[in-house]
């Protein structure tokens, strides 16, 4: 775990110096030290971003410079810093609102207590993401040594798996006589032993499976062209790319003197004098590492020439060298010592400049466009011209992969068709172009940067009377083409991303404001809103909801949150805590998609719910005696103990005949009505 940060970097956007002192006063008394920054202006602030920060505190408005356009600003940058934007009064769109700009929080004014708490809270979520960014950095760096000491070694090693050949390092391939390792990928091992030997081979490898440790062997190995050594293989368990597999080192029992040559990797391009590709990476890597260790930013420029296959094709491959080496030499002199430059590939270049963003890089790639369309190269007695076309990222604390920078600044340059320009990456860009090509992950971030999901209400009707209106809140998402994705889809990938949690919020949110717009109008309505089990874990959940109840003035039972099964067993206690407090606040609980597990109503026993929703499982098929029979028990078990039951997926009325007949509490179906995107369903119907 990262060591507790000593002093707080804290941003304060306040026009009023003694207000900015009291808030600042606020930490201190808090036993916290602080190092302060008050914002004066637009271009205060992108001078300061370029360092690094922890918080940023913004009063409700500010005359110098407007809270909407900080947080724009500093997401824009791709800066990691947690935002707690201050509202006057509790006002529910304007907390709302700050929280759809990109706010972490955002609660009333003069509220010091709880300022400091949340303030607490996002400096330790801040200091976990750091510390899990600089240990992704260090397995990586673990995994890169590994790799390298593996591809060096003298000693001959190869991972199999089930037998084949899943990895083998230059020395391998050298005492087996071949060129390239995909000539082995897949291969089974035998096939590299002698034939008088495989029958033992065979015997040896089937009962290493179930050995512990290592072993050895001592068999023939046959080379590509025929010929055959002896070798000493030593067998240990490893992993490799995360599958368990078997690792073999070969120690050939004859002269090894070929083995014990290591190659020597050149950090230079022969053609051009600048980094090769090999070192160019290494190079970035480490700067990758100093933009989340250290806050270094930097930025990366991929420069391609324009039709380099035409003009190749025309000079020849000795003249477009030429002309190769002396577009480096335009680029030395133009970037002087500022830049680490490298040839990245037949037809490209590459640029590393620390502590510049691409915005400020701007002016100068521009005018390098320009330097290399008016340059005359003279080639072999003729005179040739050419174009670059630019794209640049930015290093900056939230950059994990330097491969991610690098396909962003290709990207870029590619989408230059017409050649002789620049593009500078931008996240929202690529992200509609992830979604345009139907990436699902890319969708979902894109819904909730442009707050584009769709809610839709389907009713839950009353059999036994209840003067409430009820519905449930079912999310939607479309696609660039505005087709509807199919919630199972996107819901899982979500949750495989780790954005199951964002999403809730996003329907609170919207559910709430909605809700209460509802309510103004006379209507008593509550809301079904469900929960994934990636809230249930979340111990940011009570108090952040308990902000957006209060801005919004709704009655807390308005609210009724829906907790599958499944996800209550598998996160028991956190369940129970948050159920306990979600009626602490005075909100209602449902059990849904209940009756799947062995002992469901063990689950009743620990979660104090008010409602539960039967799985749709049960409404299958009720033509059946022993499926109305096992339904009826069910609802016997459940209204003994005073609970409201709801049916879904009710889709006939012989359905809802049985369910009446079995003193069901509450039905939803297409038979009543299917979700739509208006609370317009007329419950006064039902009573008739």
């Amino acid at each position: 775990m990262a060591p507790q940060k000593k002093t707080i970097r804290l941003l304060i956007l306040e026009d009023s110096q003694n207000e900015a002192e009291r808030l600042v006063s606020l930490f201190r008394n808090a036993g916290q030290a602080t190092r302060v920054h008050r914002l004066t202006s637009s271009e205060d602030l992108a001078d300061v971003l370029q360092q690094t920060w922890d918080l940023l505190i913004s009063a409700p408005r500010s005359e110098n410079l407007e809270p909407s356009e900080a947080i724009s600003a500093v997401r824009k940058q791709g800066k990691d810093i947690p935002i707690i934007q201050l509202i006057e009064g509790n006002d529910a769109e304007a907390i709302t609102e700050a929280l759809m700009l990109g706010a972490q929080r955002a609660l009333p004014q003069g509220e010091d207590e709880w300022l400091v708490l949340i303030a607490s809270r996002e400096l330790a979520n801040l200091e976990e993401r750091r510390a899990r960014r600089s240990a992704e950095l260090a397995l990586r760096e673990a995994e890169k040594r590994c790799q390298l000491l593996l591809d060096s070694s003298v000693d001959a090693i190869a991972y199999v798996h089930d037998g084949m050949h899943i990895y083998a390092n230059r020395a391998y391939l050298e005492l087996f006589g071949y060129e390239d390792v995909e000539e082995l990928e897949g291969m089974p091992m035998i096939d590299l032993i002698a034939s008088c030997d495989q029958a033992d081979f065979k015997s040896f490898l089937k009962n290493y499976q179930s050995m512990q440790g290592s072993a050895e062997l001592v068999c023939g190995g046959v080379r590509a062209d025929g010929g055959n050594f002896k070798a000493s293989m030593h067998f240990s368990p490893a992993s490799y790319d995360g599958e368990p597999c078997i690792q073999v080192v070969i120690r050939a029992e004859s002269d090894n003197a070929e083995l014990e040559k290591l190659r020597e990797i050149s950090s230079q391009d022969l053609v051009t004098g600048l980094h090769n590709r090999n070192h160019f990476l290494e190079l970035l890597d480490n700067a990758v590492e100093r933009a989340v260790k250290a806050g270094q930013g930097a930025s990366l420029a991929y420069l391609r020439v324009d039709r380099f296959a035409s003009l190749q094709a025309d000079l020849g491959l000795g003249n477009s060298d030429r002309l190769l080496a002396e577009l480096a030499q335009i680029l030395r002199a133009h970037f002087a010592d500022k830049a680490q430059l490298a040839r990245f590939g037949d037809d490209a270049f590459a640029v590393l400049i620390t502590d510049a963003t691409p915005a400020q890089l701007e002016q100068s790639l521009t005018a390098l466009l320009r330097k290399v369309e008016s340059h005359l190269f003279e080639i072999d007695g003729r005179t040739i011209q050419a174009t670059l076309s630019i794209g640049v990222a930015a290093l900056d604390e939230q950059t994990a992969k330097a491969r991610d920078v690098i396909d962003r600044a290709h990207r870029c340059a590619e989408e230059l068709s017409d050649g002789n320009a620049l593009n500078i990456y931008n996240p929202a860009d690529e992200l509609a172009a992830a979604a345009n090509r139907g990436e699902v992950i890319a969708m979902v971030q894109q819904a909730l940067e442009q707050n584009s999901f769709r809610l839709l209400f389907q009713p839950v009707i009353s059999l036994r009377g209840d003067s409430h209106e009820h519905y449930e809140v079912l999310l939607r998402l479309l696609d660039p083409q505005g087709v509807e994705v199919p919630p199972g889809e996107f819901l899982g990938a979500a949750k495989d991303a780790g954005l199951a949690a964002r999403i809730d919020r996003w329907v609170l949110l919207n559910s709430i404001k909605l809700l209460a717009e509802h309510r103004s109008k006379g209507h008593s309505t509550r809301l079904f809103l469900h929960l994934s089990s990636s809230s249930l874990q979340d111990a940011t959940l009570l108090p952040w909801l308990g902000v957006a109840l209060k801005a919004s003035r709704l009655p807390p039972d308005s609210l009724v949150f829906q907790i599958d099964e499944n996800d209550a067993v598998a996160y028991l206690k956190q369940a129970k805590a948050l159920v306990q407090g979600l009626t602490g606040l005075g909100c209602r609980i449902a059990l849904s998609q209940f009756g799947c597990v062995l002992n469901p109503f063990n689950t009743l026993k620990h979660l104090n719910v008010d409602f539960v929703k039967i799985d749709g499982s049960y409404t299958q098929d009720l033509s059946r005696q022993e499926n109305q029979e096992a339904l009826k028990q069910l609802l016997t078990e459940l209204h003994e103990q005073a609970k409201q039951t709801v049916v879904p997926f009710v889709d006939s009325a012989t359905v809802l005949a049985t369910l009446w007949q079995a003193g069901v509490g509450y039905i939803q179906g297409q038979y009543l009505q299917g979700p739509s995107q208006s609370m317009d369903y007329d419950f006064s119907s039902d009573d008739e």
